[in-house]
This record gives structure tokens, C-alpha cells and sequence, in this order.
């Protein structure tokens, strides 16, 4: 009889999990790449508009409004959020709220939208993600996201993204073994991948050779770090609609948002490990132990590949392979397509593109379209769940989502 009773409540736990989960019902996503014909709200615009449609609901019906958006100065629009508005007569007056956490704003944006849903505050929230960055030379994006990094220490403040990254694969090399061959298989998959995806800003073939060797077209842009080895300048915005477990049977399409995890870590490198990946791994085993599923579940995962680097620790954050090793998810096949847990079948940071703001919505939306049956892509084997992983700065701001297929 205790074996029952435990079973039933349980079970009843498990319901009202199921009960108080938010869902993705609808998606919309611009290109990404070099976009020189649209402005910042352009992007905003035809992705909030895509949403809608794909939802067919009429704007009126959502309650609140959160973009995630990086800038840094890249654009002159430093008051963004009601952008949105401009989508539909239906949105004037909505509560629009911009969300920042580095290249994880997107991510920020839809805990933020998850948050407002939960607090019974709304039902029905729209997140966008976006990003104008191509109007700015290499150099002065390079500059602007550098003010995501430790601004208080003078070694520190004067590295750029890439030569923290290129830090981390230098340490590797010291700690473990040479990565370089790693990391010019993860950029060989990542650019086969977006060959299939149409919105993706890369479609060009960088076989392993290309990726493996420096050459003239794929020089160092930082010691231990290639052109190949570092994700694109970008444009692009992404949107979702999230619903409340009330609303969203109302849908033709829902993907259920199990779990969500925030972590953070301190921001200056020299106070922790960089190759630990503490924080990426902190958030996602939280998002798994709260979804109550296993590495084995999964189907697929959009993980935040910003460098080479980052995607080779980040399979050792996951647990796919022991620390030092993380190779071995990419000799046995495993995080390729049609291995045991495709990662970044979308072509990732790497290929797709990085417009900051947008990756984590564009994540999540393309995790949801896997979900639902319908890939922009390459596609899954009938995925059940699918984890999304968005990090922002050198592993600082870090989030996590296990997302599940609404099955009957």
C-alpha cells in the first residue's frame, strides 16, 4: 500500500508539473547574415508579424511584450522594446520590456516571459530576439561585445571575446592535449549542418582539412583560434509566442518549456577555472534534474557555440564525455546527425549566425518547429525533448531549457 501511495503522489507531482508548464505555440524567424536593406525595427517588425501569423491570434490577445537585445552601441536605437509596437495597432499600449544579459538576452527575455506567465500576471507573452550588427566594422563589434567582459581589471578589460576563447583553448592544450583538431571538427559539422537550413548565413561547405590547417582563408585571429574556429557578424531576429498551460490547448501546435535554468558566475576569469564550464554545466543538469530526464532522453540540442572552443567544453559540461575528452562525442558519432544526440543541427552560432540578442530566441524556436514535426533544416529522428543552451559572456550568464513535444 506505501508503494502505491508513493506511485500516486508521484504521479500527481508529474501532473502538476505537466499542468503548470508553459508552452511555445508559435514561432517567426528573419534570415540571418548581412542584411544591409533592414534596420533594427525592420527585423523586429517581420518577425513580431510572423509570430502572429503563425499563432492566428489577433495582436490584441497578447498581454506583455519582452525583446531581448543586446546593442552595446552597435546601433543607435538604445530604446528599443517598444519596437515591437510598431508590428500591429493591436500591441499600442502593451507593457514591452528589453532584456540584456550579453550574447544571452534572448534567453533572459524568454525566462523573463516564462516568469510573467507563472506569476498569473499573463497568459500570453511575445519574445522577440534581435540584433543589427553588420553596420559596424569587425573591429568595433569585437570592441562593443568586449563590454561584456571584466571592465575592472586592466589585463582582463583589454581582451577581446576571441582572446579569452583562444585563452581557453591554449589552457586545454596545457591540461589535457591539443584541441585544435576538435574544434576544426565541431566548425566542419556545424557549416555541413547550415547547408540545410535556408535561414542559416553560412551556405559553404568547410570540409575538416579547411578548418584544420591556417591558411590565407582561414587565418589566426588569436593564438589556438581560427577564422573557422569563431562565430559570424550577424543580422537577424527571431520570435516566439508563449502560453499559459490554459491557453495554449487552444493552439494547433505546443511545445512544452519542462524546465528552465538560470546560472550565473562571476564575472572576472582569473577568480575561477575557464575550463570547467561550472556555470554551463550548473544550469544544464538543473534543467535536466527538473525536467526528470536524462541525457538519454534527449533528442537533439542547440548549444551556444560562439567558438570552437566553447561547443568542445560544453559536451564535457553535458557530461557526453569525461573532462579532457570531449573528442570522443565527436569520434563516435555522437553529436552528429543521426548520432545518439545531434548538437546544433541548425549550423549553430557558427554557421547560422550570432546576431547576440536573437540566439537565444532563435534557439528556441527552432527547437520548437524540430518539436512540432516541422524542421527549418535538418532534422531530428521524431524528437520527444529537446535541450537549448544559451550563454552569455565566457560562461557568466548561463541558461538552460529542456523542452518537450506535446504528445496525446
Amino acid at each position: 500500500m506505501r508503494h502505491c501511495n508513493q506511485c500516486l503522489i508521484q504521479t500527481k507531482k508529474k501532473i502538476t508539473m505537466m499542468n503548470d508548464c508553459v508552452s511555445i505555440v508559435a514561432a517567426g524567424h528573419s534570415p540571418f547574415g548581412r542584411l544591409a536593406g533592414s534596420t533594427l525595427e525592420d527585423l523586429i517588425v517581420q518577425v513580431t508579424r510572423q509570430a502572429l501569423t503563425d499563432a492566428a491570434i489577433e495582436a490584441a490577445e497578447i498581454d506583455a511584450l519582452f525583446l531581448g537585445h543586446f546593442n552595446s552601441g552597435m546601433v543607435p536605437d538604445g530604446f528599443a522594446a517598444s519596437l515591437l509596437l510598431q508590428a500591429d495597432p493591436g500591441l499600442r499600449f502593451k507593457p514591452a520590456t528589453r532584456c540584456e544579459n550579453a550574447c544571452a538576452s534572448g534567453a533572459a527575455a524568454i525566462q523573463a516571459g516564462i516568469n510573467a506567465i507563472l506569476s498569473g500576471s499573463a497568459e500570453l507573452v511575445l519574445v522577440v530576439g534581435a540584433e543589427k550588427m553588420t553596420g559596424n566594422s569587425t573591429a568595433e563589434v569585437t570592441r562593443a561585445l568586449a563590454g561584456a567582459g571584466y571592465q575592472n581589471d586592466s589585463e582582463e578589460a583589454g581582451l577581446s571575446f576571441p582572446q579569452l576563447f583562444s585563452l581557453a583553448a591554449q589552457q586545454y592544450r596545457q591540461r589535457y592535449h591539443c584541441p585544435m583538431a576538435s574544434m576544426a571538427a565541431i566548425a566542419a559539422k556545424n557549416h555541413a549542418n547550415a547547408m540545410a537550413n535556408p535561414l542559416a548565413q553560412m551556405h559553404k561547405v568547410m570540409d575538416f582539412e579547411h578548418c584544420n590547417n591556417v591558411s590565407q582563408s582561414n587565418p589566426y585571429v588569436a593564438p589556438s583560434l581560427r577564422l573557422t574556429d569563431c562565430s559570424l557578424i550577424s543580422d537577424g531576429a527571431s520570435a516566439i509566442v508563449l502560453a499559459s498551460a490554459r491557453r495554449a490547448r487552444q493552439f494547433r501546435r505546443e511545445v512544452l518549456i519542462r524546465s528552465v535554468a538560470q546560472v550565473n558566475d562571476l564575472l572576472p576569469i582569473a577568480r575561477r577555472d575557464i575550463l570547467a564550464f561550472e556555470g554551463p554545466q550548473r544550469a544544464i543538469h538543473s534543467a535536466l534534474r527538473s525536467a526528470s530526464v536524462t541525457l538519454g532522453d534527449l533528442g537533439f540540442a542547440e548549444v551556444h557555440d560562439c567558438f570552437t572552443i566553447a561547443e568542445l567544453l560544453i559536451y564535457e559540461a553535458m557530461g557526453l564525455a569525461p573532462r579532457g575528452e570531449g573528442h570522443r562525442a565527436l569520434d563516435d558519432g555522437t553529436v552528429r546527425p543521426g548520432g545518439r544526440l545531434p548538437v546544433n543541427l541548425s549550423g549553430g552560432l557558427k554557421a547560422k549566425g550570432h546576431p547576440v540578442g536573437a540566439t537565444g530566441v532563435s534557439m528556441h524556436a527552432l527547437a520548437f518547429r524540430q518539436l512540432t514535426g516541422e524542421p527549418i533544416g535538418l532534422a531530428a529522428a521524431n524528437p520527444e525533448f529537446g535541450l537549448v543552451f544559451n550563454m552569455g559572456g565566457m560562461a557568466v550568464a548561463n541558461y538552460a531549457s529542456v523542452l518537450q513535444a506535446r504528445r496525446s
